[in-house]
């Protein structure tokens, strides 16, 4: 098995077993909510974001175990957003990493509560957990950081602007300020909190992290464009052309296809660029970040 795929597994194995032991027992009341809040968040995806904490944690120096609440925390926000953007109200899907919505397996409502409750859940650990060794300050830095990537300026507001550009004429700025927010914020907030989780590290390395995590947050969300045209449900998780089918604006649509590739790989360069103020330590981030993009393509 190639180094990086033994990693990612263990990052994946380490930040299941984190979540278990963080989320409510199934059976504590209300045993339906906290049913549905495993259903969704354990056994299932694959740990894009949190691989990104350990591996940005890793790089300058933080030890795994003080990286499995960040970790946690965004894995939480993202669980919380993919059940709310499968609801009726919202993208309305059946499908989600390979078994039915939240909504489909018990119901709208309890989906709507599951989401509430995860997405509060990832800021109470980030605020108490004491696995994480980060002085208050930094603590309040980090939930700041996260909430930020969730909220009106990061993927909600990203969400708002995809529904209102539905069968409306975007220009490619204006599609980029929308996955900058939708996928990128989100991202970004996962490779910032792994740094922050380790005490001191240098101006360069926060910029060359932020350059990585924007070519690569971008790049992210041009590879679903891409393989909601040419994917299948099999290996999406999810059903394929959903896009399409409700007249949303994508990179293949407005540049095409082959364009959209080429773009996804410019991004890809991008981001192996920027990891130079890392050196060898930024390796893990490259190989991510080839995961994320080479590898779906």
């Amino acid at each position: 098995m190639p180094p990086f795929i033994d990693r990612l597994q263990r990052y994946q194995k380490r930040v299941e077993l984190a979540l278990d032991a963080r989320l409510p027992p199934a059976r504590r009341t209300p045993a339906r909510l906290h049913e549905a809040m495993r259903y969704v968040t354990l056994d299932g995806g694959k740990r894009v974001r949190a691989s990104l904490v350990y591996a940005s944690g890793e790089a300058v120096g933080a030890e795994d175990s003080a990286l499995d609440t960040p970790a946690c925390a965004v894995e939480l926000i993202h669980a919380y957003s993919l059940v709310h953007d499968d609801l009726p109200s919202m993208d309305d899907d059946a499908l989600r990493r390979g078994k039915p919505t939240c909504h489909f397996a018990f119901d709208e409502a309890t989906a709507l509560l599951a989401g509430d409750a995860l997405q509060s859940l990832a800021f109470e650990i980030l605020a108490e957990d004491r696995a994480l060794t980060a002085s208050a300050e930094r603590r309040a830095q980090m939930i700041t950081l996260l909430a930020q990537a969730a909220g009106s300026i990061g993927m909600a507001g990203g969400q708002a602007i995809d529904l209102a550009s539905a069968g409306k004429v975007v220009t490619i700025e204006q599609l980029d300020e929308m996955y900058a927010r939708k996928t990128g914020a989100l991202i970004r907030a996962s490779v910032l909190l792994g740094a922050y989780a380790q005490a001191g590290f240098g101006a360069d390395i926060q910029q060359a992290l932020e350059e990585y995590s924007r070519a690569v947050g971008l790049a992210f969300q041009i590879t679903d464009d891409i393989l909601d045209v040419e994917g299948n449900a099999e290996t999406l998780g999810k059903n394929p052309g959903v896009d399409m089918a409700r007249s949303k604006p994508t990179y293949p649509q407005l540049l095409g296809l082959s364009e959209a590739k080429v773009q996804a790989k410019r991004l890809h360069t991008q981001a192996l660029e920027s990891l130079a103020p890392l050196g060898d330590n930024g390796r893990t981030l490259a190989e991510l970040a080839g995961f994320i993009i080479e590898r779906r393509l």
